[in-house]
């Protein structure tokens, strides 16, 4: 033990210098290593705010804005990590290949919720509709309530909440209403062969002249359409704002009935005449 001892003292100052050229070493890498980390992070979120900026000046919708915020800076941070490891001295090829196979089997996993996502970016950046818009989409009629970056929540006329999977809406016919900001309404009267034509034309005109809801400045279309079974069909397409388009579709259907029934303008309904044989 005494031998141990006198050894370790003789030898001390070997030990002291090789201990202080160690850790002065590892101090210098600890160091750049923190630098390195430091740095890297102002710069990461310096990075992001360039490019966030840059979508909001673009008028970039503000949910995909927010994730991409995050995807970008949190995979800054991931690449300034594995050099700051790096720079400690520490073999980072393996963690980076289990983070690529950990990444993999989860991108196996989450194929459909992948694919959904892809659509919700695509939707966000073309804006085939945007909310409060009434569309026809995925076989599904109705407001829209959010777009997400999974889903598309849409509102139908009866208040039912509908969730459609992005990736079903960008595979589906998207049919806009409100795009423009006006839509026809599409109405069939059907008058009896008895009835003057120029007599129903005239009250169909009166009606819609009337209703301030039509928009003037557009042509409303009323013509003889077909020489029905039973009936002579008029077609009456009036513009009006979107949001008019059930108002406008009810009330004038009521108005003309009413107003056909006060001028003696018969509306036929099919009939089967039965003749019995003497």
């Amino acid at each position: 033990m005494e031998q141990k001892l006198s050894d370790l003292a003789a030898n001390y100052p070997h030990y002291l210098t090789v201990a202080t050229e160690y850790g002065t070493s590892y101090l210098i890498k600890f160091i750049f290593a923190l630098l390195i980390y430091l740095i890297g992070k102002r710069v990461a979120r310096w990075l992001t705010n360039v490019v966030v900026k840059t979508m909001r000046s673009n008028d970039v919708d503000v949910e995909l804005t927010g994730f991409i915020e995050s995807l970008l800076y949190w995979g800054l941070i991931a690449i300034i990590v594995v050099a700051a490891l790096g720079q400690l001295g520490i073999q980072t090829a393996s963690f980076i290949a289990i983070l690529g196979a950990a990444g993999l089997a989860i991108g196996l996993a989450l194929q459909g919720s992948l694919s959904n996502f892809a659509a919700g970016v695509l939707i966000l950046i073309l804006r085939p509709f945007d909310v409060d818009d009434w569309v026809d989409v995925a076989g599904v009629s109705g407001k829209v309530k959010s777009i997400k970056i999974f889903t598309t929540e849409l509102f139908t006329s009866d208040n039912k909440r509908v969730i459609i999977p992005n990736s079903r809406v960008l595979d589906s016919n998207i049919i806009n209403h409100s795009s423009t900001g006006t839509r026809r309404v599409d109405l069939v009267f059907g008058i009896s062969y008895e009835d003057n034509i120029d007599d129903a034309r005239k009250i169909i005109e009166k009606v819609v002249q009337a209703d301030e809801k039509i928009i003037n400045s557009a042509e409303t279309q009323i013509a003889v359409s077909a020489l029905a079974a039973s009936s002579v069909d008029f077609v009456v397409r009036p513009w009006v704002r979107t949001d008019d388009y059930w108002d406008v579709y009810f009330g004038l259907t009521e108005k003309i009935k009413k107003e056909f029934d006060a001028q003696g303008i018969s509306i036929p309904y099919p009939q089967t005449v039965v003749h019995r044989s003497s």
